[in-house]
């Protein structure tokens, strides 16, 4: 089955009482049972629900992966994933990634034991000479957040299979449209689904997905015991999102490329993130690991203080200055001050996240209408 007829049926069944071709909302904590353990497969929504179940169901085929997980946030699933480690682990990450996973990492993870290096790994092959006996998790984001660097997972995953070490992705800002990791050697895909997979701007949740039983044995034990996962009526608003991702991102992907173009040329803007740019430091990978390039662009702007750039953000119409990315109407945002304020300003810096920078996430509004509202803002 083919992508495009996956997002539409893949791990998808019609419902079996009356035949529903949407998955029904099973708005319900609790099962019949018709004796002590006896029912259906169902006994408690936190443990499963046929919503949430067909939803994992629709994760995993996108994936290309054999066991999907739902969560109440992306932040639950990359929750999920740490508990797999304990004190004394290492944990090798990308250096920029969003705020909100170096928040958990550095205020959560580190004060129980586990230890973080953060690394810049868009030259894969300098992670063989990081890995320790004590490395039990390598995390990427690829395209990363928000700097728009690209990591090549084939590779990493040849280095972490040789040593034993577990491979995470966040794959957000892909997609599986755009990408698919477990095809790549990875272990663990994670989505905040919140963004592209649910793609309106009205839910909250995180995915996993994994090829290895033993994996996703753990992983269902840490979701069901710690409880961080998503109700039904969301279960039913991503599977919705779903249906429409191809189309969606299709035009997310021809919008971005028009606005990363006009933002090059444009004589208020300094430098201009987007992987598929011809000269962009890893442009071969991603054409390589990825089927298009995507809608997130990141740029600066240029003058004499950080000021000009709220001020451009500030002045936009049809970009809503506002956290978050991946839905249906463009947003944008300042990192600096927004999604990665968590992060150390020394730290920032050093990535490039300068209070000059601006991410945008490019929707699927009419593109000439987008680089006007650009336009105008810029001046």
């Amino acid at each position: 089955m083919k992508f495009n007829t996956k997002t539409i049926h893949g791990g998808q069944e019609h419902d079996r009482a009356f035949g529903a071709v949407m998955p029904p909302i099973y708005q319900t904590t609790t099962y019949a049972q018709t004796t002590p353990g006896g029912h259906k497969g169902f006994e408690y929504s936190r443990t499963h629900n046929p919503t949430r179940s067909a939803l994992e169901n629709a994760f995993a085929s996108l994936e290309n992966g054999m066991y999907g997980m739902a969560f109440g946030s992306g932040l639950a699933a990359i929750d999920a994933v740490l508990k797999l480690l304990k004190p004394g682990d290492e944990v090798i990450a990308t250096g920029d990634l969003y705020g909100g996973t170096y928040r958990l990492f550095t205020k959560i993870y580190e004060n129980i034991g586990i230890r973080f290096h953060f690394a810049e790994l868009s030259d894969a092959e300098k992670l063989d000479g990081m890995i320790t006996p004590a490395t039990k998790l390598v995390w990427l984001e690829t395209p990363t957040n928000p700097m728009m660097n690209i990591i090549d997972i084939e590779k990493v995953a040849g280095i972490t299979r040789k040593y034993g070490v577990l491979l995470a992705v966040d794959n957000t800002f892909a997609t599986p449209y755009l990408q698919q990791p477990l095809d790549l050697g990875a272990d663990i895909v994670m989505h905040s689904a919140t963004k592209y997979l649910g793609g309106h701007s009205d839910v909250v949740m995180g995915a996993l997905v994994v090829n290895d039983k033993a994996i996703a044995d753990r992983l269902y034990f840490i979701q069901n015991a710690s409880g961080a996962i998503c109700g039904p009526m969301d279960s039913f608003l991503v599977l919705r999102g779903i249906k429409t991702l191809h189309v969606r991102m299709q035009r997310h992907c021809e919008n971005g490329k028009d606005v990363a173009f006009f933002l090059r040329d444009h004589s208020g803007v300094g430098e201009v993130y987007w992987p598929g740019f011809s000269d962009h430091p890893n442009h071969d990978v991603a054409r390589k690991q990825m089927r298009d390039f995507g809608g997130m662009v990141s740029f600066t702007v240029k003058g004499r203080d950080g000021q000009d750039a709220v001020r451009v953000v500030e002045r936009l119409k049809l970009f809503t200055l506002a956290e978050s990315l991946g839905g249906v109407e463009s947003l944008a945002g300042h990192p600096a001050s927004m999604t990665h304020a968590s992060v150390p300003v020394e730290k920032r810096k050093e990535l490039g996240i300068t209070d000059a920078l601006i991410r945008l996430s490019v929707g699927i509004e009419d593109a000439d209408d987008l680089i006007d509202d650009l336009k105008q803002a810029l001046g």
